[in-house]
């Protein structure tokens, strides 16, 4: 038990990249996205940044949050700036969609807005890429990692807290987002495994699934 904590207080080092940004750069680097089709806006992993952080597609918004070590300030911080930014978006927009994904730490971030904000935010849906939050299945041996109280509040914990806000999370064979995977399988697993997910066009603004090692679930399992 104690290997396995050890192991998870470190499990989020590795990120896409190695580059971090403050949220001072993001907001400089911010620009006014329009009010036609979807709004995404994405959040990189540990070590990533706003304008480094792995994701493509026809992205409005990179957010810049502190990721060198992540923990609960880190993770809150994230969801702080992403809840101005998506707000302000929607202040000015307000018929607009939004679509939001994350990976790793991003995805936990991503996780915790939904889970605080679906009561009061709609028209939005999310993508979880390796959510080191996320609650496994029937079956999936204990879901995700347990950080418990080494990385702290919020990130620490796994649920499913989604309220009517469709969710599509993506997990294969990744100690990060699935204990069961065995610890073994980090980082290359983390790595390697979603290169394909990172292309928000890939993902419809209704999607409401799991995908757990190569295998489609409903968002219910």
């Amino acid at each position: 038990m104690r290997t396995t904590a050890a192991a998870a207080g470190l499990v989020l080092t590795a990120g896409l990249s190695l580059v971090q940004a403050s949220t001072a750069q993001a907001a400089t680097a911010r620009a006014a996205a329009p009010c036609e089709g979807t709004y995404t806006i994405v959040v990189g992993g540990t070590g990533s940044s706003w304008n480094n952080d792995g994701f493509t597609g026809n992205i409005q918004q990179h957010v810049g949050y502190p990721t060198t070590i992540p923990n609960g300030a880190s993770a809150r911080a994230g969801v702080n700036e992403l809840n101005r930014l998506v707000r302000d978006q929607r202040a000015a927009c307000p018929g607009q969609h939004v679509k939001m994904g994350g990976y790793s730490l991003g995805a936990a971030v991503v996780h915790i807005w939904v889970t605080e904000n679906w009561q009061t935010f709609d028209n939005v849906n999310a993508v979880l890429i390796a959510d080191p939050k996320r609650q496994g299945g029937p079956g999936a041996n204990g879901g995700s990692v347990p950080f418990g109280g080494i990385v702290g509040a919020p990130l620490a914990g796994a649920d499913r807290y989604f309220g009517d806000v469709p969710v599509k999370t993506i997990c294969h064979w990744d100690y990060v987002c699935d204990e069961s995977a065995g610890i073994w399988t980090y980082p290359n697993n983390h790595i390697v495994n979603y290169p394909n997910d990172f292309n928000m066009d890939f993902h419809n603004d209704s999607a409401n699934e799991q995908w757990y090692n190569g295998a489609w679930y409903p968002a219910a399992w």
